[in-house]
């Protein structure tokens, strides 16, 4: 099928002034105009002359004798057919440049705008931070081949949006779709051992809309606030950017977990703590159970909450997953989780389950962050996990991460010497943690691997001012063997580069 030019909308044009005469000259010179705000493009297609007489409110005749003019000074040009467009080069005098300048943002753009507010700069440089890996090694989650979701999900998708609920409809639910809640349910309580009701099951884009929910809900404005250190540096982006800055308490994190005692000398009055007790990102190991029973009781005996996210508790490679903080106690613990990274990160759906007490606050705060969650996918996902084909999903990824992981371990073993570069152990997740020697900066390291074709994100950003440990963060899911042993080459002659570099 041919592709239809896009006609454009011209509402700088606005409307005409008999009185000022000429209405020919005055469509010219607003149609100049619109392409130096930059509102027509070169080779955007116009109205018709009928349609832009009947839009003004003059004759055809008009608007005809402003075409032919402006063709005449190649401004426009009539294709037989296709009607009459924007010149693809426009002449000199009226090149309009465009509304956003080509060169890439930065300090020097900001330091032209000395009334930018300070949360706008905040922000700016956190979108820095986040963004997106290429997809290639050693980008964490890149589902593909026997990682990605089976032809199910396909067949599933097209059944429940042809006329199922999944179709579009009106508003939905800010908790999310029932029956996506109730399989939710299920599902954590037959595999975390998560005790809930689909009441408290709250439909999220993903864990980190959770974690933005649980800080606007649980904390005040001055109010303590526990972080692990190292942590996931989305929590602690998140915790600085509603106003935690300074009450945020990093707490250090040893082989068994966050440090409980090191807490509560640290930061005594805390109201909340955010964890990854299952799969501690980014080191990677759970939290011990005598860790566990001494956060429960802190959160008990303080009155706090503490905020779990069961960061890839599925992908544990030998033994069974620890059970959940929550069921443990789930008059305390917000429990957050995600399908998007078992799954597929595009599918953008997770949830948070809360306690009876919380669900109105939190369902209060979602409505003000965009209403409800997308409808169709919820249905999708709601038959996938109804139908168990989810836990054989979750089967295959395990077997298959388990031989990637241990492939990129031998082969990093193999080009690396231990005193240059070491793996932290471990035995669950999608991504595994290379140490590198003290000296060496891994921010340059991971800024030098993009230009060999290779996606790594630095540690060191992840730990409190002070206290950081130069790593990498190291994705292995949804590349093939050859893929990744190709990358660790090309990883490991930056890494031997910078170290001549930092260890001289």
């Amino acid at each position: 099928m041919a592709r239809t030019a896009r006609v454009a909308d011209i509402p700088s044009l606005g409307t005409l002034n008999p009185a000022a005469g000429n209405l020919s000259r005055q469509v010219m010179r607003a149609l100049r105009e619109a392409v130096r705000k930059g509102e027509l493009r070169a080779g955007d297609a116009l109205p018709s002359t009928r349609l832009l007489a009947a839009a003004l409110d003059v004759s055809r005749g008009t608007v005809l004798g402003a075409y032919e003019q402006l063709i005449a000074e190649g401004f426009l040009i009539a294709k037989p057919g296709s009607g009459t467009c924007v010149a693809p080069t426009l002449p000199g005098p009226h090149r309009a440049e465009s509304p956003r300048s080509s060169k890439p943002r930065g300090a020097s753009e900001r330091e032209g705008h000395p009334g930018l507010p300070e949360p706008a700069a905040s922000f700016a440089r956190i979108a820095a931070e986040f963004r997106p890996l290429a997809p290639v090694p050693f980008a964490v989650s890149v589902p593909m081949d026997l990682t990605a979701p089976a032809d199910v999900w396909r067949k599933l998708g097209n059944k429940v949006r042809a006329k199922g609920p999944g179709a579009p409809a009106g508003y939905g639910d800010p908790l999310g779709a029932r029956p996506l809640r109730e399989a939710i349910a299920h599902y954590v309580r037959m595999s975390r051992s998560v005790r809930c009701e689909p009441g408290q099951v709250i439909v999220t884009s993903g864990t980190q809309q959770g974690l933005y929910l649980a800080s606007q809900v649980l904390l005040a404005p001055h109010d303590q606030v526990w972080a692990e250190n190292p942590a996931y540096r989305g929590v602690t982006a998140v915790l600085e950017s509603t106003g935690h800055r300074e009450t945020m308490v990093r707490v250090p994190v040893d082989a068994e977990g966050i440090d409980v005692e090191a807490g509560m000398a640290m930061g005594p009055h805390a109201r909340a703590a955010f964890v990854t007790p299952s799969h501690q990102y980014p080191l990677g190991m759970p939290m011990s159970m005598a860790r566990r029973s001494a956060l429960l009781e802190w959160a008990r005996t303080r009155h706090a909450w503490i905020v779990e996210d069961d960061y890839d508790s599925e992908l544990r490679y030998q033994g069974y997953p620890f059970p959940s903080l929550q069921g443990l106690e789930p008059e305390r613990v917000v429990y957050l989780g995600t399908f998007s990274k078992i799954l597929f990160p595009s599918l953008r759906l997770g949830y948070a389950i809360v306690p009876d007490a919380l669900v109105d606050a939190f369902c209060g705060a979602r409505v003000l962050m965009d209403r409800h969650p997308p409808n169709a996918d919820q249905y999708v996902l709601a038959a996938f996990l109804a139908e168990g084909h989810l836990e054989r999903h979750v089967r295959r990824v395990r077997n298959v991460y388990a031989a990637y992981r241990a492939k990129l371990i031998e082969t990093l073993g193999a080009l690396l010497p231990d005193d240059l570069a070491w793996v932290e152990p471990g035995d669950q997740g999608m991504h595994l943690v290379l140490w590198l020697a003290p000296k060496i900066d891994d921010r340059f390291v991971a800024a030098a691997a993009v230009s060999a074709g290779v996606s790594v994100r630095a540690v060191s950003p992840m730990f409190s001012p002070g206290t950081a440990r130069p790593g990498l963060v190291l994705g292995f899911g949804g590349f093939g063997h050859e893929q990744m042993v190709e990358a660790a080459r090309r990883l490991s002659a930056v890494i031997v580069d910078a170290a001549k570099r930092y260890l001289r």
